[in-house]
């Protein structure tokens, strides 16, 4: 009999992937399913490095990083309806959990799919470090952690500047975080990770050896406490570092919008717009005639209009070399060909207190109705990047809870709005949410310009300490700090504005939550059998029934879409056909039907919708083969050719 597919309820096979890359571009060096290394290097010729001494990072622990990597999750996220704003109908995530658990499991979902990541990691200060840096503590260590399974909630491990693996455990941290995260951005997607002095080059040697060294944009200088912190010797700290990599050399900046004192400097105005004047002359660097010959000519200027000319004539009699101030030779920004087509642009006029001529270049405010936009600096500063300022933003935001040193708001809203743009459904991922920052500078960046950006936040529920005034104001960990921040910077939205802006373009002002758990189905686990009788008949008995009697319908549907590689923000309806409930996904390209009992009549029902997949579970065919056979018949006589169960 033909056998229905099941349906993957692992995690995404990283392994498999790299090898798919890797047969994409080299077909040749595979014999079967494995690699032939000596055909590689044949492909490859004197670019395979074979000695023993080569560059690179190296620390111990690193090779234990791929195996945390190869590790598929068996968990899933679940919905919870109760602690989310408008969930039916938001494209926003909060999920709450393990961010190593949490990336395994976005990734067939979300794959290739995220506009831009920006992430806070822990800064290795010495403090208890809460991530584990042990490959086999997973799934099941963070449900104790968080009290979950039966056994004592503890912290994952601690990190001290006396243990002799201080770096590498930061290090083994970082590295399968960053690397899934990788995998999640978009060809043209960019990445930003916060730093301080502590692992900030061993931080950069990371990034380069995941993202590649010539996807290195800046190392930016973040000037966040004017007043300097005098907890270290010497020098009393400015500033944080700021990491930025693309993914591959087709991302493109959106710029950040003017300062209103640098809109002012367009005090001109013609039939084209607001300008300001520019001069022609290069001033800086290679500025000299010598250094730039071609670059050094006359212009001509009609004295009567300001128009200027590459030709001399009876209109055209004001001859203007590009002198510097002290006399000496210099050149235009310009080579004659460039001007001859942006005369246009050119405007010559008297300058200084003995009418000299000089010319400029019109430089308009806006181009095609877009107002121009600037590049970040490398070094950013100002008020709206102050860390005291944002304390006292979220303080005033939410005053019965503590959290130290949130980002400030608007410096993550340049990042946003440098990064994405807003006519498009950017995806921004932030993995280490704190206190939810990065959501309210999506939210109110996309207020401020209109877009349709869209977050996932991910934030381990860190427990805080009963002794804490935020415990006692009914706070329990941070994610239940920046949950509630996200919903109070809602409420005040829609305080605030008018409700007019948001129906008329569909602002989003809502989030979903999920929580990591453990799958609601009893997944074949060949690590927990031994090679004694009573693991194997443990095994066995939890398959009799594999879903778990507690799982609702609505935790089984989502899992079902997150392992058949569907975003959670899926469209959902619910229908019914030949009166059993049927879930249609967006639009009726997949159809998953959750009853546990089902007839010919319903799987024809189904059919008959032509859907490019359908999904029921395995217990609604109650261990009838002769159903089995017939449903597989019938959907590839309709022409769902992707049936399983699970």
């Amino acid at each position: 009999m033909s056998e229905i597919k099941k349906l993957d309820l692992r995690s995404m096979d990283i392994v498999r992937e790299q090898k798919e890359k890797l047969r994409q571009l080299f077909p040749e060096v595979f014999t079967e399913s494995r690699v032939d290394f000596e055909k590689l290097k044949l492909t490859l010729g004197k670019a395979i490095e074979v000695g023993k001494e080569r560059y690179g990072m190296t620390w111990p622990g690193k090779a234990d990083c791929f195996k945390i990597i190869q590790n598929s999750s068996i968990g899933t996220l679940k919905p919870c309806r109760e602690e989310s704003v408008n969930f039916d109908t938001t494209n926003n995530l909060f999920i709450e959990g393990d961010n190593l658990e949490v990336l395994k499991l976005l990734q067939k979902s979300y794959y290739g799919k995220v506009k831009m990541i920006y992430i806070d990691p822990p800064y290795n200060t010495g403090n208890d470090f809460i991530y584990p840096d042990d490959y086999k503590e997973n799934l099941t260590t963070y449900l104790q952690y968080t009290g979950q399974v039966d056994a004592q909630g503890k912290r994952f491990s601690t990190n001290t500047d006396t243990e002799g693996r201080f770096h590498s455990k930061w290090l083994n941290m970082m590295f399968p975080r960053l690397f899934l995260a990788k995998n999640l951005l978009k060809m043209d997607g960019v990445i930003f990770v916060s730093i301080d002095d502590n692992e900030s080059s061993n931080l950069r040697f990371l990034m380069n050896e995941i993202f590649g060294e010539e996807n290195f944009i800046a190392d930016i200088v973040v000037v966040n406490n004017l007043k300097g912190r005098n907890d270290k010797r010497y020098i009393a700290t400015a500033h944080e570092r700021l990491l930025m990599y693309t993914k591959s050399y087709e991302f493109e900046e959106c710029g950040l919008e003017l300062p209103e004192g640098r809109i002012e400097e367009f005090n001109k105005k013609d039939q084209y717009g607001k300008y300001r004047e520019l001069g022609l002359r290069k001033r800086g660097g290679a500025d000299t005639r010598e250094k730039r010959r071609k670059m050094f000519f006359p212009l001509y200027i009609n004295k009567k209009n300001g128009a200027v000319s590459l030709v001399k004539n009876d209109d055209f009699t004001e001859e203007v070399w590009p002198r510097k101030s002290d006399g000496s030779d210099g050149c235009w920004r310009w080579g004659k060909e460039t001007v001859q087509h942006r005369l246009d642009l050119l405007v010559g006029q008297t300058v200084g207190s003995i009418g000299k001529f000089d010319v400029f270049v019109k430089d308009y405010l806006e181009t095609d109705g877009e107002v121009r936009r600037i590049k970040p600096k490398s070094v950013m500063l100002g008020a709206n990047y102050s860390t005291d300022g944002a304390t006292k933003a979220f303080r005033k935001l939410l005053g019965e809870a503590d959290f130290k040193n949130p980002k400030p708001v608007f410096f993550l809203r340049d990042l946003v709005a440098y990064s994405s743009s807003p006519n498009e459904t950017h995806i921004i991922l932030d993995f280490f949410a704190g206190s939810g920052s990065l959501a309210q500078a999506v939210i109110e960046q996309n207020i401020n310009d209109g877009g349709n950006r869209q977050f996932i936040c991910v934030q381990l529920p860190e427990k805080l300490s009963e002794d804490e005034v935020t415990y006692k104001n009914k706070f329990r960990t941070i994610a239940d700090i920046a949950k509630e921040r996200i919903r109070r910077v809602i409420k005040n939205i829609e305080k605030e504005t008018d409700q007019a802006l948001f129906k008329n373009k569909k602002m989003d002002l809502g989030f979903k939550v999920f929580k990591l758990d453990k799958s609601n189905f009893k997944i074949w686990d060949a690590e927990q059998i031994s090679s004694d009788k009573v693991s194997i008949e443990k095994q066995l008995e939890l398959h009799i029934d594999h879903i778990n009697y507690k799982a609702s319908q609505g935790d089984i549907l989502y899992e079902i879409l997150l392992k058949a590689g569907f975003e959670l923000t899926t469209k959902i309806e619910k229908i019914k056909l030949a009166g059993k409930t049927v879930y249609s996904i967006e639009g009726g390209a997949m159809l998953i039907c959750l009853e546990k009992e089902l007839t010919k009549e319903d799987i024809k029902a189904m059919a008959e919708k032509h859907p490019s997949r359908v999904i029921c579970l395995d217990r609604g065919f109650a261990n009838n083969d002769q159903l089995k056979t017939n449903a597989v018949q019938i959907m590839k006589s309709k022409g769902v050719d992707d049936f399983r169960t699970v």
